[in-house]
């Protein structure tokens, strides 16, 4: 097996793309679980946290199926838009943002939930409107939370297998990610690709988490007493 950096850059920009389109949708959907009481709330909740308790084989089983070009939903937007999302990357961004769903909404609604009360008022007061308070004043004051899950989003991603193997398979240059690339080193026992996948994936991970510890020290550290 030759050993090949693309299922790493691969992993990475899926990673990145999940992660920023979480966070674009993440933080007003917090926002409304943290702050709007509904009927269906506790449904939505649990939708949500689903990812986290239900194996990938099934998540991925369930994706595929829906994806299927031979099912409504995947004949639909394969005779009206011509797309597949099975077995192609565009499938696995969809895929992960799905599976990395709880990984920033959990980290983002607590974050919203810890904020005093009064802070939303004060804001409405001074004039702002829902989305300035927001952008302006809510936001910059969860800036942990939003840490945590832009890095929690990002490593999910980067370590996922169950759910990219069912719905993008294993295409070279096209959905064969990182944690694909070792499963397939480990089946045809070449050791030592799998131990430069697994180490390149283990040095990333380990520098997403000192930088954010690093970061956290450095901005979010208490301010010194007199």
């Amino acid at each position: 097996m030759s050993l090949s950096f693309e299922p790493i850059a691969l992993s990475l920009e899926l990673a990145l793309i999940t992660t920023v389109l979480l966070l674009i949708f993440g933080i007003p959907l917090a926002a409304l679980l943290a702050f709007r009481s509904f009927r269906l709330k506790s449904v939505a909740e649990a939708v949500i946290s689903l990812p986290l308790v239900l194996p990938p084989s099934v998540l991925g089983f369930y994706l595929l199926v829906a994806f299927s070009p031979g099912n409504f939903f995947g004949r639909f937007l394969d005779y009206w838009f011509d797309i597949r999302l099975v077995f192609s990357f565009p499938g696995l961004v969809i895929g992960s943002v799905i599976y990395s769903l709880p990984f920033m909404i959990h980290p983002l609604q607590a974050g919203f939930q810890s904020l005093p009360a009064n802070l939303k008022e004060a804001s409405y007061t001074l004039g702002k409107n829902r989305r300035q308070t927001l952008l302006y004043v809510l936001l910059p004051n969860i800036k942990p939370a939003i840490l945590t899950g832009i890095v929690l989003t990002f490593a999910h991603t980067m370590g996922e297998f169950g759910v990219v193997l069912m719905i993008g398979g294993n295409l070279e240059g096209k959905t064969k990610v990182a944690s694909i690339a070792i499963y397939d080193a480990v089946e045809s026992l070449d050791y030592h690709s799998a131990h430069i996948y697994s180490l390149i994936l283990l040095l990333i991970s380990f520098g997403i988490l000192l930088f954010t510890y690093r970061l956290n020290r450095k901005i979010f550290k208490p301010a010194s007493r007199l």
